[in-house]
């Protein structure tokens, strides 16, 4: 298997242009039903196991499951940005630094996954509360000066938990863990 295919199981983040209604409604139903996917993956994973990387010079599951509620906040606090201000430019952070954070090692997966529901009940809250011309509203990544639009990052945060759900599910499969 290529690394680019363990880096990217389900291929790279393909946006949509111009999301339809009934897109934008199925985005917002895979956020809502991520944490309860994400559970089901780690069930049974052993303290061992939850060490292992997902690939070679990858995160460990414990890193990857941190990491998801990590950049899952950042994206609720995006979006409440973008919405409160006009194409706000947002704040970035290292995800391989948080990755490394002392919590990552110290806090229990089960306390994280906690923590998604709780987030992803929050955020699904509001994200089926937008108007049609929320979808629009736009911040700028101070890193590469782009500007993107909410409609891109509902999208982008559907494919990024299929994403690591599918690094977890490949190493489960590749290591025989059922």
């Amino acid at each position: 298997m290529s690394d680019e295919t363990l880096q990217y199981p389900l291929g790279k983040y393909q946006p949509l242009d111009a999301p339809s209604a009934a897109q934008l409604e199925a985005f917002i139903d895979e956020i809502a039903e991520f944490p309860a996917l994400l559970r089901k993956t780690l069930r049974g994973l052993s303290e061992e196991q939850l060490e292992t990387p997902y690939r070679q010079g990858g995160w460990t599951v414990r890193q990857l499951v941190h990491h998801i509620g990590d950049s899952h906040l950042n994206s609720l606090i995006r979006f409440k940005w973008a919405l409160t201000e006009d194409n706000p430019t947002i704040k970035a952070y290292d995800q391989d630094l948080w990755a490394e954070t002392p919590d990552v090692g110290e806090t229990p997966v089960a306390i994280n996954l906690d923590f998604l529901e709780a987030l992803h009940r929050k955020w699904v809250a509001l994200l089926r509360s937008l108007a049609p011309a929320d979808w629009q509203r736009t911040f700028v990544h101070p890193v590469t000066g782009r500007q993107f639009t909410l409609h891109w990052l509902v999208g982008l945060y559907a494919w990024h938990g299929k994403h690591h759900t599918a690094h977890i599910q490949r190493l489960k499969e590749r290591e025989g863990w059922g």
